[in-house]
């Protein structure tokens, strides 16, 4: 973890900041999902496991975010987010992001079905709300977050991100428009 740190956060509690220099594109933290949380594999609360800390994946697979992760708070307007291909996650930056600045993502983007809740971001941006789905965020950020979507998701909510795609005359797949990491 030499490339980011765990420090008091503006934001809420505990943030992941970045240690160094990043530029857009560039991997900032390997997501470890490797704790699987299920029927036979629930929470731990005496180990320190706390659903809060979960992040819902592909098909309704849930896993436990290990530290640093779980310290990424959420903004309306991050500088960074999560990719997840061939079972692998990584936290990429968006834009550059510089040596001491928190990084962040917008829990929203790849969620449908999640609790809404005060957002304390304190970014300009900032939408006071964090709602309980991708598509129920203004049509703006939609599509602004269009390809950042996880291949997975997309394929979760088709017809959704098709209409979406129509707004702005695309209509490709989301293997053809996703940043490449």
């Amino acid at each position: 973890m030499p490339d980011v740190y765990v420090s008091e956060s503006g934001i809420h509690g505990s943030g992941v900041f970045a240690a160094r220099d990043f530029a857009a594109g560039e991997t900032v933290l390997v997501l470890d999902d490797s704790r699987v949380v299920d029927e036979e594999h629930p929470l731990r609360p005496e180990l320190g496991e706390y659903e809060y800390h979960c992040d819902y994946l592909e098909g309704g697979k849930v896993v436990l975010q290990r530290s640093p992760e779980r310290q990424v708070n959420s903004s309306c307007d991050p500088n960074a987010y999560a990719r997840r291909r061939g079972g692998a996650g990584v936290v990429v930056a968006r834009r550059r992001i510089r040596a001491g600045e928190e990084i962040t993502c917008d829990y929203i983007i790849d969620c449908h079905g999640g609790l809404v809740w005060r957002c304390n971001c304190g970014s300009p941006r900032c939408r006071r709300v964090v709602p309980s789905s991708f598509f129920e965020l203004p049509v703006e950020a939609q599509l602004e977050y269009l390809p950042l979507l996880n291949d997975w998701f997309v394929a979760e909510h088709r017809e959704e991100v098709e209409a979406l795609r129509r707004l702005v005359g695309g209509g490709a797949h989301a293997e053809d428009d996703s940043p490449k990491d």
